[in-house]
C-alpha cells in the first residue's frame, strides 16, 4: 500500500514530504526550504533509474534532487504526519512547476 507524509527538519527549515511504497522505500520526495517554502527536490525514483540507465543521473539531480534511499524503517527520529494522496499530489505538482519554471542550475 502506497503511503505519503510529511517531516519537518526543524533545525535547517525543511519542510519533506514522502511518497512510499510498500517495500517502505521512497517513491517520490519533496523538499520545501524555509519560510517561503522553496521547492528544492521534487524527484522521483522511477525517473531517475531511467536517467541513470541513460548516463544522465548527474543531469537529473542537478535539476530535481534525488529520493532518500534507506527504507522508512531504518529511519531513526523522524515523526511523520500523514498525508492524503491529493495532499501529496498538490505539492508535489506546485514543486515541479516551481522547478521547471527556474530552468536547469547553472
Amino acid at each position: 500500500m502506497t503511503r505519503w507524509m510529511r517531516c519537518h527538519w526543524v533545525e535547517e527549515d525543511v519542510l519533506f514530504l514522502f511518497e512510499v511504497g510498500e517495500d517502505g522505500r521512497v517513491r517520490r520526495q519533496v523538499e520545501l526550504r524555509g519560510p517561503e517554502r522553496t521547492a528544492e527536490v521534487a524527484a522521483d525514483s522511477e525517473e531517475w533509474e531511467a536517467a541513470w540507465r541513460a548516463g544522465t543521473a548527474g543531469a537529473y539531480e542537478a535539476r530535481y534532487g534525488a529520493t532518500a534511499e534507506p527504507p522508512v524503517r531504518e529511519w531513526e527520529g523522524y515523526e511523520p504526519e500523514w498525508l492524503t494522496a491529493e495532499e501529496f499530489e498538490r505539492v508535489w505538482r506546485e514543486a515541479r512547476r516551481a522547478i521547471a519554471e527556474r530552468g536547469p542550475e547553472e
